[in-house]
């Protein structure tokens, strides 16, 4: 090994980009959206096609290969390899030329396919194939795999839309595979160059008749469009020399869905088609089992649908416990065993509307299906995010049983699909198993996948005849066992049997002219490893005890709470697609700081460090150093692996053995200081604000520090205590939590909020409670934040009910009772029982509006424009809408939300002297342009104190705590 990291050290000076062979990176890279894992010699990043030559000559001379990567979601294990691991998504991600009349676009692989339909969009075009992934995948994975998605049976697959593949190949040629007539065919075979005997091979190969007959008669039927077992020769077989009727043919088809495994390819030239009719409508047809769904299907599909696409009960169950799917579960009635998603395109919404009706009618008539909610506009893209969510929310099954790619991409012909299924599920049965459908059931695709816990060597046995008798089953009605997610490690070891032995043969000569020395993706499609081998999890292992001091007993401790990862990239998307999730990629697009980074890196060293103190890891240190903590995983992410939690449990245990860094204790010591400081606030603030201060403290120095108020919020109440006491008593009493941040730097906002619900008719309660402890949490110190969370939940267990709820002002503190303490406190039951009646000052608000004890009569008529920024946390915790609901009391204020994700400031992140310029980069991301972009007179709104302050550091705006904007509403 001393020898190859020291040929990576010369490699690394050769190339352009970079190139990462430590222990961190090996690790995160070490998996994909699969069940496999293997650790590679490294990672390269290049930037140009001189640095894959580079990489190819690297791998050529040191007998070594090549695994080519692009977002890393791959399900069957294509981006798993003991080789050198080539990330496109970083550097390789340009639009290089468009051509809108001939609905042409050449692009680099790494550009995500929801951003090149952005990028058309304006000019109604765009590249049909719509995966799950589709907002971080990208166009280079979409052609190795040969991708489909949802839409596939109106617009074809993705080798459909490749014109044009520009590559490298193993002898490091650069080569352009395109269409070609027959007489420029002939002319690439005369030579002697590796293009050249590509092309010979090919025709040698294909040329015979006897090859043809065999490959019509064992590859799946023409008529499924999602064929992709092995090389796709098949497709080739259309051109009129090889007995088909094309006067031309295109090598490119040979490439597409051939997994990186022949050549490397740097740029990619798409036939786009016309936007689809917008006029649509999505039937989201209810069924009382899968069986019946099925027979749906092929009436269903007689109706010219422009999607079909199945979700079966384990599915929508899993979206009853994740936050951020819960809200798209509006249109499901009942307890349905299958959804089928039917959508209509048409220019016209009665047409539609008719053509609809015509589908449920049929339906009806067929005795298929109980329930036909009709969804528009909006309400389809929510029903879709829901379908989308499916695969990753697989991940929220408690424990190691685990839903498992592996059979989940076999197609049939539609008409064959009912008894196919029914055949399956008996099979299953034998299985004791009840498998997951997810489907493309319009495609007869089926994304089947049974509950296995690979940990166990009965269940890997299970594992491998679970896929073999499948593999029969889909060869028994002529289908195909890769639709659209490839072969990979997992069903590469099928390919002879579900081609036949001679036409597999024909496959590895093809291989061997293109590549004989295997270095482009070694195990796949040819000379496979084995499927029941490499598992991300070693067998029968004894399960490591890890002790924390967060009760991570939910996900049955802190180890299989990282295992909820999957690899399914959600981490990715970009700000485009939405959201907050993940701040820290989104500055930097490296994969190290994504969600699934973190987890995998964990995972990783918590199941295979030899240390005592599996935590000790300066690997893992710097794995977690970029996150905020911003909480946008526990929601965002369908397997809810919350990362926040997680770096907090390690930043304790990693300093139990490193010790406390001093500018951490100054942080996380916040009160401490500033009670001492609050005493001379004037001085203090002055003090903090110079440059050699902030030097000291290790604060960028161009990063301004709050100020203390000059008076705090227990300092007015108590002066202002029996003045309002006395104001009369409408509607009950609460408690306020007067948190720590309130307390010392916005002592106005809680000023407000007293005044503000004092008027209002409401008996306010100000107690000596702790601090929040957030502090201590986001910094590791959780020892501290333990006592706090203690003492708070003490304090209050016998004080907060349902008519004495506990309501907060800054969303980071006051929330920390629905979220950390559950973790942290000792008295569990009386922490969740507090959880239930703690509110932000935004929802108790709501709440009041909505039970008519607040009224918009309270409130000014005078008008304004209101625009909000919503706190992480308090997105990812609560949300956004009760702010909304909130600052429309008054009757002419115009409110909307910023769709903005984080700012960036993440409490003493972005203070930090090394960490300001990813701060600000986040701001930069999305925040910063939008309010940029406000008029000047337009109010905005945000309820975190870090927020506010990274505005204004951002782009020199004030901005108002919504509170504070309604006290000011008042009449």
């Amino acid at each position: 090994m001393s020898t190859k990291t020291l040929d990576l050290n010369k490699l690394n000076n050769l190339l352009s980009g970079e190139l990462f062979f430590d222990n961190l990176h090996k690790s995160i890279y070490a998996t994909d959206a699969s069940v496999y894992r293997k650790i590679p010699l490294g990672v390269a990043y290049p930037k140009n096609n001189n640095d894959i030559k580079t990489l190819i000559n690297f791998a050529t001379e040191n007998n070594i290969t090549l695994i080519p990567r692009a977002a890393g979601t791959s399900l069957a294990g294509q981006c798993v390899g003991d080789g050198l691991v080539v990330d496109t998504s970083k550097h390789f991600t340009n639009i290089l030329a468009f051509d809108e009349h001939t609905k042409k676009i050449t692009i680099q692989p790494g550009v995500i396919r929801d951003e090149l339909n952005d990028f058309l969009k304006p000019y109604g075009l765009f590249f049909g194939p719509n995966t799950s992934t589709s907002n971080r995948c990208m166009i280079g994975g979409m052609v190795g795999n040969n991708s489909s998605g949802t839409t596939s049976i109106k617009y074809g697959v993705t080798r459909d839309k490749v014109l044009e593949l520009k590559t490298i190949l193993s002898d490091g040629s650069e080569v352009v595979f395109n269409e070609l007539t027959t007489q420029q065919f002939n002319q690439k075979k005369i030579g002697n160059s590796l293009e050249s005997k590509i092309y010979k091979t090919v025709f040698n190969e294909l040329s015979n008749e006897e090859t043809q007959q065999e490959i019509v008669s064992q590859f799946p039927k023409k008529n499924i469009h999602r064929r992709n077992n092995g090389y796709p020769i098949d497709e080739l077989l259309n051109y009129e020399g090889f007995g088909g009727q094309n006067e031309s043919i295109n090598l490119a088809t040979l490439l597409t869905g051939s997994e990186g495994t022949l050549a490397f390819t740097t740029e990619i030239t798409l036939k786009l088609d016309s936007l689809p009719p917008s006029k649509n409508i999505m039937i989201a047809a209810h069924f009382n089992s899968i069986q019946e769904s099925m027979e749906a299907v092929v009436v269903a599909m007689k109706h010219n649908l422009f999607t079909c696409e199945l979700m079966d009960k384990t599915i929508l169950d899993c979206t009853k416990n994740n936050r951020e799917q819960l809200k798209n579960r509006f249109f499901v009635e009942g307890n349905p065993k299958a959804i089928l998603m039917l959508e209509i395109c048409t220019n016209s919404n009665d047409e539609s509307n008719k053509l609809a009706d015509a589908l449920i009618n049929d339906l009806q008539s067929k005795k298929l299906g109980y329930a036909f909610p009709k969804l528009v506009n909006n309400n389809i893209d929510k029903a879709v995010n829901l379908r989308k969510a499916g695969l990753g929310l697989l991940g929220n099954i408690v424990g190691d049983n685990k839903a498992v790619a592996c059979i989940e991409d076999t197609a049939v012909t539609v008409k064959d699909l009912p008894n196919y299924i029914a055949e399956f599920t008996k099979m299953m049965e034998d299985f004791g198993q009840e498998a997951v459908y997810y489907a493309h059931a319009g495609a007869g695709e089926l994304h089947l996948r049974p509950i296995l816990n690979l940990k166990k060597k009965e269940d890997v046995a299970l594992f491998r005849e679970i896929t073999s008798k499948t593999a029969k089953l889909v060869k028994k009605y002529g289908g195909s066992f890769s639709g659209e997610h490839g072969d990979g490690i997992v069903r590469a070891e099928f390919i002879p049997q579900m081609i036949g032995a001679k036409n597999y043969e024909l496959l590895k000569r093809i291989k061997q002219t293109f590549d004989p020395n295997s270095i482009f993706n070694k195990g796949k499609i040819i000379d496979p490893f084995p499927m029941d081998e490499s598992l991300r999890y070693e067998i029968d292992r004894e399960e490591p005890q890890i002790e924390t001091i967060q009760d991570f007993s939910d996900s049955l401790g802190i180890l299989r709470a990282t295992e909820k990862c999957n690899g399914s990239g959600d981490c990715r998307k970009l700000p485009e697609a939405g959201g907050t999730m993940c701040p820290s990629y989104r500055a930097t697009r490296n994969e190290k700081d994504t969600t699934r980074a973190r987890a995998n890196a964990l995972r990783e060293f918590l199941t295979n460090s030899e240390k005592q103190n599996k935590f000790n890891h300066k690997e893992l240190y710097d794995v977690f150093d970029l996150c905020l903590s911003c909480k946008a995983c526990a929601s965002e992410c369908p397997s809810n692996v919350d990362v926040a939690a997680l770096k907090a449990e390690f930043l304790y245990q990693y300093y139990k053995e490193n010790g406390i860094p001093f500018r951490t204790q100054l942080f996380a010591n916040n009160v401490k200081w500033n009670k001492l400081g609050s005493l001379t606030p004037t001085f203090t603030n002055l003090v903090l604000n110079t440059k050699l201060t902030k030097k000291l403290m290790g604060i960028a120095t161009k990063r301004s520090i709050p100020k203390l108020a000059k008076k705090t919020v227990y300092s007015w109440y108590k002066r202002n205590k029996k003045r309002l006491l006395n104001q009369p008593v409408k509607h009950g009493e609460l408690f306020l939590f007067v948190d720590e941040f309130t307390n010392y730097y916005d002592a106005n906002i809680g000023i407000d909020t007293i005044e503000l619900l004092t008027q209002l008719g409401y008996k306010i309660n100000i107690t000596q409670h702790e601090e929040s402890g957030r502090s201590f949490i986001s910094k590791g110190i959780l020892d501290k934040a333990k006592e706090k969370a203690d003492f708070n939940v003490n304090f209050f267990k016998t004080k907060i009910t349902n008519t004495k709820p506990l309501v907060g002002i800054e969303p980071s503190a006051i929330l920390t009772f629905r979220d950390e303490y559950l973790r942290l406190a000792d008295d569990k039951e009386a922490a969740k029982e507090i959880s239930k009646n703690t509110f932000t000052i935004e929802e108790f608000i709501k709440q009041e509006f909505d039970k008519n004890n607040i009224t918009s009569e309270c409130f000014t008529t005078k008008s304004a424009i209101l625009k909000i920024h919503g706190h992480c946390q308090q997105k990812s915790l609560s949300s956004t809408e009760p702010t909304f609901k909130m600052l429309s009391i008054p009757k002419n204020y115009s409110v909307t939300i910023i769709n903005s994700g984080c700012c960036g400031m993440a409490g003493s992140f972005g203070y930090e002297k090394e960490h300001y310029q990813i701060s600000m980069q986040v701001g930069e991301d999305t925040l910063f342009p939008k309010i940029r972009n406000t008029e000047i007179d337009t109010i905005i709104a945000a309820p975190g104190t870090s927020c506010r302050h990274q505005i204004k550091d951002g782009t020199t705006r004030e901005s108002k705590h919504p509170v504070s904007i309604l006290r000011d509403a008042l009449l």
